[in-house]
């Protein structure tokens, strides 16, 4: 339960900047009922003239009311509704939801086909599903342009045996059509819900441009079945996918995500999230509370206690933007994942930021019509999925192949694998901006990658004698409160030397996350930089220029930025901080203060695990530690 401990801590870093100026109000409130059930929230919501719709996220004293006489959206807080609620001697509090934008992840190309078989399929050990050829991220043998074998190395997961058995991945999305010949026998509807229209079944309301095939889509990357003459094949074709239907509304609140998040968490292994706060290079904005509580609660008590995945899709923002500025993908609760197409490089929608852990596939190099083959409303299918909403989807199927070879691997245990399994392979950075580098204890990574391409024969093998890894702790290494100026032409540098809490009982000797907590003013925010550099050496930018934000009032306050670049180091010395601005026209800027957050365990998380490969990342990081031992 140590996340927990510092929930309040990270619900403080919420900043005021991630609102809207105008605010939207919706027709839900948050309603406190101290030892209520949902029986007596029932009847204090009908009294009122409100509808229950149940408690939020799983909590205790907590619910969802929502008023059909008010508007979905207005401009003006509802007093009336809110003195009746306070007014009322069973309610604590109530507070009306406010609304905000969250945008799906992905181009919208629209071109679908019909079930027929469109070639014949060259090897016999292959699936024989029409599209497979198609699905170069699964085996790449150079079609549409591709470079082979850059691909998810599934055929290898499958011929150890694993193909997703009993495993659910929840598809957070506008919902899935659970009717597909594809899909329907792996729906698990016991877990799907539609929070759009508040009963159970998920599906998609019907639009002219197929607008709301999105989650479709996505679930048919993971689940799809294999061998039967429909579409393609899922990266795990014999899991389980269910739908919740969160995303089709004019606002979303925070009431709706935190009980997506939160929903049938035993019943649920993964959830797929592949749309964010609005890509356009300007906005920061991240969970709020009920969500933040949601997906901690996830994590610690989730899978009975070994925890959700949370799998987000970084971001389609390009080089404009950086997926830091997402407090979802910023996440350490989450595995952010970016994507590459066919032949190695980056996509030119890829947002870049030191938060992504890995990458999947999304679309063709030559042929960008050439996307992901997945399935499609009303039956069809399509090759033209694509974004990072194709990529986050590939990722849950490997993790579902990871969790059936070893059920007992925790939410902490699959970051763990991503990290000594993914690979460089042939990725990348089409610009030259983005160079692969080598952390302080020998892990490769690349600030648009992460530690490389998801590898999922490499995966399942070293999952099925994994050992779990030890506790995680968190300490706050250190605070640095003065006031410094950024100018233009001048790089500025805070330092903070930690022991990273030795001798107490958040000791931290191996990292995983690392969090750089900063508030700050510019008269232009788009034109900050900022880097983080271990005592190791590993330099991390925790925020790129982009040039879209003009912001000269918000700023960012208490936002934590957060870099996996650092993985296993050890992360006691000196930290430095380094700002600068990025600008061609004079700026001016404050940084106010920055507190340093390590997240990592005591105990080295690799001792108990035997190397078959001397060349593998794990054998190269479990001699570093056992070298920095002898020092």
């Amino acid at each position: 339960m140590l996340s927990l401990l510092l929930l309040p801590f990270l619900l403080a870093l919420l900043p005021s900047s991630c609102l809207a100026t105008t605010h939207v109000f919706t027709n839900s409130f948050l309603v406190k009922i101290p030892g209520a059930d949902n029986s007596l929230a029932h009847t204090v919501a009908a009294r009122n003239g409100f509808e229950n719709r149940g408690p939020v996220a799983g909590l205790p004293n907590e619910f969802h009311f929502v008023h059909h006489a008010l508007p979905h959206a207005r401009s003006k807080r509802s007093v009336p509704h809110m003195r009746k609620l306070k007014a009322d001697p069973l309610i604590r509090s109530a507070y009306q939801q406010v609304g905000f934008k969250r945008m799906k992840r992905g181009f919208k190309l629209l071109k679908v086909e019909n079930l027929v078989p469109l070639q014949t399929i060259q090897s016999h050990q292959d699936p024989t599903d029409p599209f497979f050829p198609y699905q170069w991220y699964l085996k790449n043998t150079g079609q549409n342009g591709g470079k082979p074998r850059l691909d998810l190395n599934v055929e290898a997961a499958w011929a150890q045996g694993f193909t997703g058995r009993n495993v659910t991945t929840a598809i957070m999305d506008d919902g899935i059509d659970y009717m597909h010949p594809d899909l329907r026998s792996n729906y698990n509807a016991p877990a799907s819900w539609d929070f759009s229209s508040n009963d159970p079944f998920p599906y998609p309301r019907y639009t002219d441009d197929w607008f709301n095939s999105h989650g479709t889509r996505c679930a048919g990357e993971v689940s799809a079945a294999r061998d039967n003459g429909v579409c393609g094949v899922g990266v795990a074709y014999n899991s389980l996918v269910a739908g919740i239907r969160m995303l089709d509304q004019p606002y979303m609140t925070d009431l709706i995500e935190a009980n997506s998040m939160g929903h049938e968490p035993n019943l649920i292994h993964i959830y797929s999230a592949s749309w964010g706060p609005t890509d356009d290079g300007k906005t920061v904005d991240g969970p709020r509370n009920a969500t933040m509580k949601a997906i901690v609660r996830g994590v610690n008590e989730g899978r009975n206690g070994l925890g959700n995945i949370y799998v987000w899709a970084s971001g389609d923002g390009g080089e404009d933007d950086d997926c830091n500025c997402d407090g979802y993908a910023a996440s350490m609760w989450t595995i952010s994942i970016n994507s590459a197409i066919n032949d190695g490089s980056n996509a030119h929608y890829d947002e870049s930021c030191s938060s992504t852990l890995a990458s999947t596939f999304s679309n063709g190099a030559k042929d960008p019509s050439t996307g992901v083959a997945t399935t499609d409303l009303y039956g069809k299918c399509t090759k033209t999925h694509s974004g990072t909403s194709a990529a986050a989807p590939e990722a849950a199927g490997v993790f579902a192949l990871a969790l059936e070879a070893n059920p007992q691997l925790t939410w902490r245990d699959i970051q763990h694998l991503t990290v000594l399994t993914s690979k460089r392979n042939s990725l990348f950075d089409a610009k030259r901006r983005f160079a692969w580098h080598m952390n302080g204890v020998g892990l490769e990574f690349n600030h648009l990658f992460g530690f490389g391409v998801l590898d999922a024969g490499a995966m399942v093998a070293l999952a099925k004698d994994w050992v779990t890894v030890p506790p995680r702790y968190h300490c706050q290494a250190g605070i640095f409160a003065t006031h410094k100026q950024i100018a233009v032409n001048k790089s500025v540098v805070m330092e903070i030397e930690t022991d990273a809490c030795a001798g107490t009982e958040t000791e931290v000797n191996y990292l995983e996350h690392v969090q750089a907590v900063i508030t700050l003013n510019a008269t232009r925010r788009g034109d900050v930089e900022l880097f983080v550099v271990s005592p190791m050496g590993t330099k991390s930018m925790i925020l790129s220029q982009r040039p879209n934000d003009d912001d000269g009032r918000d700023g960012f306050t208490k936002w934590p930025f957060m870099t996996t670049h650092t993985w296993a180091e050890n992360p006691r010395g000196k930290w430095r901080l380094e700002a600068q601005f990025s600008s061609s026209t004079p700026q001016d800027g404050w940084l106010k203060e920055w507190t340093l957050m390590l997240h990592g365990t005591r105990d080295a998380p690799y001792d108990h695990l035997s190397v078959k490969d001397p060349n593998s990342k794990l054998a190269i990081v479990k001699k570093a530690h056992e070298d920095k031992k002898k020092m």
